[in-house]
């Protein structure tokens, strides 16, 4: 009792915690780097991307949506006044058309350079894009590819896994990125074997989006299946692989053994390429999201993996509400986080208790990731992108501020590890130049 009594008076005070306004104004300046996020390339008038998600969770059937992303959240008016000096103090619906014709109007004038525009307003140097491919607005070096791989886990047929509508949806959109794939690898049929398999359509995908400048791979696969890829020997993945090339659908159990292994080929590869390895973890969309298998520690026996050493994986979105769990995986030294979507999930201050955790313990495996992602007319990726960058700010300041009233750390320490997270470490783990 006398324990939980401390825990819980400990808790309250980070809660309370003002940030330090010196420390504050320094963090809002930093040029940061978006370890995270979803932009949408520019399109002309009656053009649609839907290139921003290789899984998108637009088409499922309804779900609660979380109070923060609501249209009343009064932290999108403030962004309309940040970004686009929106004059009024309510949405009114002549003051939102007026809002849309602004928007519009910006976007005219920067052309080309309105994404890297956007970015400015946002103070991000540089953003990590997860798409299945880039396009008009997203060139490097502002904008850096992640693309998608979870299509090379699934070569056979995947009726046996379609286990709810969501799946159902997810699984036709692997099927179409995989063909697309192929296709990128000369490849009109699947090979007859495995190994030929992996060879001629796995393996080349990977050189390929290496070529076209990928920083790392993502894996959406908690939506498809459990994060746990168990070792699996050749021999039986292959003999699955052959056994149903032709024709016919593999069940659950046989699948996952050709998937695990599939899994750590591809691995590998990406750690011969010095390409990260990225998960989503975690909270995920759709009202038959399965939480129980997007906790990290499910990768423990990757991430252990001597023959994976070389490769490093990243914990996107820092497997909320598993934080504790990530703290732990920091201590294997191929293992990454970013928190991002928590930035539009979480208050600053809730933010702030998961950001102390990692930062006491390893700081510099922590990254900013903000998950932005297109919305709609009055609240796009812009608004998005600002209320999450302040937030991720917002929440690294009152965590390092607490730990500097705590006498955990030093003001200048406290400043080192701001631009670590907002931009050193990313820097360094991708090669990107250092400030």
């Amino acid at each position: 009792m006398i324990v939980a009594f401390f825990f819980a008076v400990a808790i309250g005070a980070l809660a309370q915690v003002a940030p330090d306004p010196g420390l504050e104004r320094e963090i809002f300046q930093i040029k940061a780097i978006d370890h995270h996020s979803h932009p949408p390339r520019l399109v002309d008038s009656g053009e649609t991307d839907d290139e921003f998600d290789a899984l998108p969770c637009d088409p499922l059937e309804p779900a609660p949506v979380p109070t923060k992303v609501r249209p009343e959240n009064p932290q999108f008016m403030a962004a309309w006044k940040a970004l686009w000096a929106y004059l009024y103090n309510d949405a009114a619906p002549a003051h939102l058309k007026e809002l849309l014709v602004t928007k519009q109007r910006i976007k005219r004038e920067q052309g080309d350079h309105y994404s890297a525009w956007v970015l400015d307003q946002l103070g991000i140097e540089t953003e990590f894009a997860n798409r299945v491919a880039m396009g008009r607005g997203l060139v490097a070096p502002r904008f850096r590819w992640v693309p998608f791989d979870d299509a090379l886990l699934f070569p056979l047929d995947t009726a046996a896994l379609q286990t709810t509508p969501d799946r159902k949806f997810f699984y036709s959109r692997e099927a179409q990125l995989l063909k697309r794939y192929m296709s990128d690898s000369q490849m009109t049929g699947l090979p007859p074997t495995l190994q030929e398999y992996l060879a001629r359509v796995a393996t080349p995908t990977l050189d390929r989006q290496k070529s076209q400048q990928a920083v790392g791979v993502k894996f959406e696969a908690a939506y498809l299946r459990g994060l746990d890829f168990g070792p699996a020997s050749e021999s039986d993945a292959a003999t699955v692989y052959a056994h149903y090339v032709r024709g016919g659908a593999p069940n659950a159990a046989e699948y996952k053994l050709l998937q695990d292994y599939i899994f750590r080929h591809v691995a590998r590869e990406a750690g011969r390429l010095h390409l990260a390895v990225h998960f989503h973890t975690g909270f995920g969309c759709g009202s038959y999201f399965k939480l129980s298998g997007a906790d990290p520690l499910l990768l423990e026996s990757v991430v252990d993996d001597p023959a994976l050493r070389k490769t490093t994986f990243v914990i996107v979105h820092g497997g909320w509400p598993f934080t504790k769990e990530t703290a732990f995986l920091f201590t294997k030294p191929n293992v990454y986080a970013d928190y991002s979507e928590q930035t539009w999930l979480l208050s600053p201050r809730e933010l702030a208790d998961d950001l102390r955790t990692w930062l006491e313990w390893y700081p510099e495996r922590v990254m900013f990731g903000t998950d932005l992602y297109p919305g709609s007319g009055e609240i796009d990726w812009e608004e998005i992108g600002w209320v999450t960058t302040h937030d991720a700010r917002q929440g690294l300041a009152i965590a390092l501020t607490s730990m500097m009233r705590d006498g955990w750390i030093s003001r200048e320490r406290a400043s080192e590890i701001a631009h670590m997270v907002l931009h050193d470490n990313a820097a360094r783990l991708y090669g990107l130049p250092s400030k």
